[in-house]
């Protein structure tokens, strides 16, 4: 198998688009879960997200040891990493940016290599304006750091929009 990885904006396809994939490998999936729920709104995305998506499906809830969540794998299992964003938003309150840089480095070899196959799911933040604040200037920094790690170890990178998906080429 091999590892796709899927970004694009808030609301536009990204993790629909794992879950077809997911659904079309016809293996057994894992979906690794990066979220925390820290409040109610976020409880109820992350219902909403398990609504979405097959009971039969295990869910591995990892929101800091994403290499553990991958190493932890069955062999057959098709792996949905979603999301690499809050994945990183979790990291950077006890990480550097060069120290998460390094673990999505880490885990998108173990993603990459994986036998099953994967799909990783990121949000695109870089095609707005700049943030006015330093943290969240940061974190747009080091998420599309992240994400050309990823999109790099991935054999194939999607850009989703409106529900629709670009392929990504090299450069």
């Amino acid at each position: 198998m091999s590892l796709t990885f899927v970004t694009g904006g808030a609301r536009s396809g990204k993790s629909a688009h794992a879950l077809r994939l997911a659904l079309a490998a016809g293996a057994p999936v894992a979906m690794i879960a990066t979220a925390e729920a820290r409040d109610a709104e976020m409880r109820e995305r992350i219902d909403a997200h398990r609504r979405e998506r097959p009971a039969s499906w295990r869910t591995v809830e990892e929101p800091h040891d994403l290499a553990a969540a991958l190493r932890g794998l069955e062999a057959g299992e098709y792996a949905v990493i979603d999301c690499l964003s809050l994945w990183v938003s979790n990291l950077l309150e006890r990480e550097s940016g060069a120290a998460v840089e390094g673990l999505a480095s880490e885990a998108a070899v173990l993603a990459a290599a994986h036998a099953g196959g994967c799909v990783a799911v990121s949000s695109e933040v870089g095609m707005g304006i700049v943030p006015g604040n330093a943290l969240a200037r940061s974190y747009r920094d080091v998420l599309g750091r992240v994400n050309a790690i990823w999109a790099e170890a991935a054999d194939d990178a999607l850009l989703a929009i409106s529900g629709r998906v670009l392929r990504l080429e090299r450069v």
